[in-house]
């Protein structure tokens, strides 16, 4: 009687198998091996264990009806064992390694990136566990964006937003990172300077929408039908890293 009452509480999560992920890092930058170990501990009755996956999500923002909503995304998806029987009280590790995608975000504004660790457990509710990763830009994306601001901008705002379109990948959202100029040439010249990164294998293709300050009544005109904004698109290299600043710069003399 108690084991079939321990097997029905069992089903409904209570008295059933844990899971505890543990990171060995939990700062990371794109392309780095995120590593560590799962760690389950079995509950009162035995219970197969189908499998045990890991997923990489992170939240992004989306329009819906004239309201924004946040969704999750996964960014990749990982299973790390065959079906098996776990006994009662039983403890068992996984170690786990993983490339983080090229493509994952920085956590940065209101942007989240975590590891989900799920048991998928016939008849039963499965139990699963969150752990948070701080993602830092690579060195080539980290001199990019302090190039852009020692021409005088200052990073304004930085979000994962639905994609469409010229900026649609394999995920659906980029991060958008806003600058706004606060001195020097181009604080006469714009208002608002926008960056896109697309990671590819062998560099970043960079989209950078320049928004041109508007002037008199057909620089008014212009806002209003967005005719004052440019997008511009080119590839960078480590290689380019030493003139990143003349590069941006160019690109936007020519266009504002």
């Amino acid at each position: 009687m108690m084991s079939f009452v321990n097997k029905l509480l069992a089903s409904v999560g209570i008295g059933s198998a844990k899971v505890d992920t543990v990171l060995y890092r939990d700062q990371l930058i794109p392309g780095e091996p995120v590593e560590g170990v799962v760690r389950i501990k079995g509950g009162h009755v035995e219970q197969t264990i189908d499998s045990i996956y890991l997923q990489l999500f992170t939240t992004y923002e989306r329009k819906s009806n004239d309201s924004t909503i946040t969704s999750h995304a996964e960014l990749g998806s990982y299973p790390l064992t065959r079906p098996f029987t776990l006994k009662p009280d039983e403890a068992k590790e996984v170690p786990f390694s993983f490339t983080l995608p090229l493509d994952t975000p920085l956590t940065l504004g209101k942007t989240r990136v975590w590891v989900q660790t799920g048991l998928d457990i016939k008849n039963a509710v499965d139990p699963s566990d969150r752990d948070y990763i701080a993602i830092s830009p690579t060195p080539l994306v980290s001199a990019f964006l302090n190039a852009v601001q020692s021409l005088g901008f200052q990073l304004h705002y930085a979000n994962c937003e639905q994609a469409s379109g010229m900026f649609r990948n394999r995920l659906p959202f980029v991060q958008e990172f806003e600058f706004v100029p606060v001195n020097g040439v181009n604080r006469q010249r714009l208002d608002e300077l926008e960056v896109v990164f697309l990671p590819q294998a062998d560099g970043i293709k960079v989209i950078m929408e320049i928004d041109r300050r508007s002037r008199g009544l057909s620089g008014f005109l212009a806002e209003a039908m967005d005719m004052d904004e440019t997008k511009i698109s080119l590839f960078v290299t480590d290689r380019d890293i030493p003139n990143l600043p003349q590069m941006i710069q160019s690109c936007i003399s020519r266009f504002s």
